[in-house]
This record gives C-alpha cells, structure tokens and sequence, in this order.
C-alpha cells in the first residue's frame, strides 16, 4: 500500500532522494560505489542536467529513481510517495525514460503502430488491438508526423529497421505519450551523429517545454548542459558536487563549466600526492 501525499506546498518535490548509498560488489577487488550519501529534490516542472565524469554516479543515480536495483540505504520519494521498496515495473506507472543505445526500450521486430501500443500499457490501455481502431491510428501519425522524419505513413514499419535518429525519436515520443510524472533520459543522444543529435535534442525540448516535463537528463555535452534545462547538478564519487540553480546557471558558460571539472581534477591530483607524501613519510 502506498503512502499518502507527502507535498503539499505551492512548489512540490516531485523527487526526493535522502542519503541514498549503493555499492556494487562490495568487499571485492571490484567494488564500486556510485552513491555515497546522495540528498537531492527537484520540484515539479524542473528540467535539471546531470553531469559527472565516468564512474562519478549519473547514470546510477536515475537507475535508482527508476527502481532497476534496491538501494543498500536511504529513501526515494517519488510524486509524494516513499518508493524506495517499490519494483522497477510499478515505478514505471510514474517514469518515462529514454536510455543512449537507440535499440533499448523498443521491441525491433515490431511495427511502429505495436510499440506504441505496448508503450501505452504503463496507463489505461491494455494489449495491442486499441492501436487498430482508426481514431488512434489518425492520433498517432499527427504525433508522429509532428517529428518530420516522414514516419507518419510508416507505422507498419519494423522499428528496427529505421536509422538510430528515427528510433531514437520515436522512442522519446512513446516515453512521453501519456505525460509521465517524470522523464528520464540517459545520455539519450550520446550514440547518435551529430546532426540526428541535433534533432532529438531539439525535439527533447520542445515536447519537455510543451508537456511541462519534470525531466532528469544525464548528458557529457557540456553545450547542452547550457543550452537546455533550468538546473545543473555536478556528479562527483556518488555525491553531488555542485548544485547550480537557474539564475546562476543564466550565467554560465561551457569554459565555467570546464573550468569546474579541471578543478576536480587538480584537487584529486593534489590528493593522491599529499597520499604519496604520507606513505613516503611512515615507510
């Protein structure tokens, strides 16, 4: 049984994260620990940007919202409710998400028509034959056709036949379709060529600002990070490093954001020698 409402001020928390750890293979030569103490809200409507160098804890961080593993500690409070112990399947009621490889998320030996169909079963319609009935069917390829990449009179067309830039938008289409409480998206643009990028990054905000989204986007494009949301957070050894809100992030440009990441990167560089210095010291 869920929990009641949680929020209720004029600017919800739509997610709440407080200390969340998680380490994988622990106690092993392989261990990994992607959330060390993660506290984090966002509020309804934002569009935030999650940036980090590899290892620092992004993609694990929507992987936890999403539910696709138990945190070892620490609460996850979705749209209001304590989440933590819920499974993937009853999240994603809630969550629409788009990962980076354009193959995931999609059935390739299906129709375009089908996967939409299997896309709407996350809400009120169940099973394929409500995507036969003409009415769905017009609905469809005016949403389709809005993509302008020709698809709309495709729709009985395997989707893994169509280029990753097609799939990919389509894809975020069907994450979208019955307005998820909040987005996902993985570096979602990260395995497509630049000008397919371009699209999906144009139609990412385009339909975020017409559905009035509550978005998570990790991405390694620090041009994107500028031009796109209204809130940057700065992942860094399963914490959050920085916290950037909009009018601060107004502000920005690429070289701040650079100029960051190289002060992490020296701050390590001087940590690891202050550490040979002291083992030096006691050999």
């Amino acid at each position: 049984m869920s929990n009641p409402k949680l929020n209720t001020d004029l600017n919800p928390k739509l997610v709440k994260l407080t200390d969340v750890f998680k380490t994988f293979n622990a106690g092993t030569v392989n261990e990994v620990r992607p959330m060390q103490g993660v506290n984090l809200t966002i509020t309804e409507g934002s569009f935030v940007i999650v940036l980090g160098g590899n290892g620092s804890g992004k993609s694990t961080l929507l992987n936890a919202i999403a539910g696709s593993f138990p945190i070892d500690t620490g609460i996850i409070e979705l749209d209001g409710q304590d989440v933590t112990q819920w499974p993937e399947h009853k999240r994603a009621t809630l969550i629409g998400r788009v990962f980076q490889n354009p193959f995931s998320g999609t059935a390739p030996s299906m129709s375009i028509l089908d996967n939409f169909s299997l896309a709407a079963k996350r809400g009120k319609f169940r099973g394929l034959s409500w995507a036969h009935s003409s009415n769905l069917q017009d609905e469809l390829k005016d949403r389709v056709s809005e993509l302008k990449m020709g698809l709309e009179n495709r729709m009985d067309t395997a989707i893994g036949s169509l280029s990753g830039g097609q799939r990919q938008a389509l894809t975020l289409l069907m994450a979208t379709w019955l307005k998820p409480k909040l987005l996902l998206l993985d570096e979602h643009t990260a395995a497509l060529d630049p000008k397919s990028a371009d699209q999906v990054i144009a139609l990412t905000d385009q339909i975020i600002a017409k559905e009035k989204l509550t978005t998570l986007m990790v991405t390694h494009s620090m041009q994107q990070a500028i031009n796109l949301g209204d809130r940057i957070i700065m992942m860094h050894k399963g914490n959050v490093l920085h916290d950037v809100n909009a009018n601060e992030k107004q502000r920005l440009r690429v070289d701040d954001l650079l100029s960051r990441f190289e002060n992490v990167r020296r701050r390590e560089l001087l940590d690891e020698s202050v550490a040979d210095l002291l083992r030096l010291r006691y050999i």
